[in-house]
């Protein structure tokens, strides 16, 4: 009898999360896909050396700290060509880090290296998301 309670308790948790729409740390599926398409329109605007389109999905505050596109840019292309370039990208983990969100990508630069490009995210006041700022780390299960 408790297996079956049990057993029905589950279904029940699992039924409110679908209901929560997937809700995923507090995320919605919605939330998880406006993130992965604003890292792929600046990945994409990268491509295309559009710097204020690039510039424009970066927070408030990354716009502040570097004052202009073309500054964002050159920074980006001295120290994350595996962004600026990359020859992969796999989105990987959504992660909370303090409080923030985190999407994983996983780039491989135009060097064929793998790397694991982490993007804390920002929601604005209006809702959507931008990005506020990346880091790099070795991809150690890449295999590229």
């Amino acid at each position: 009898m408790r297996f079956l309670l049990a057993f029905w308790l589950l279904i029940a948790a699992f039924a409110g999360t679908a209901a929560a729409q997937d809700r995923v740390f507090g995320l919605t599926s919605k939330d998880a896909a406006a993130i992965k398409d604003v890292i792929q329109r600046q990945i994409a605007a990268f491509g295309r050396d559009d710097a204020a389109g690039a510039f424009a999905l970066a927070t408030p505050g990354i716009r502040r700290t570097f004052g202009s596109a073309e500054t964002f840019v050159a920074m980006v292309q001295s120290g994350y060509m595996a962004v600026y370039r990359p020859r992969e990208v796999e989105f990987r983990a959504l992660l909370t880090d303090g409080g923030r969100f985190v999407q994983t990508v996983l780039v491989v630069g135009p060097d064929g290296v793998a790397q694991l490009a982490h993007y804390p995210m920002q929601r604005q006041a209006d809702g959507s998301w931008l990005i506020d700022g990346c880091w790099l780390a070795p991809a150690p299960d890449a295999s590229t």
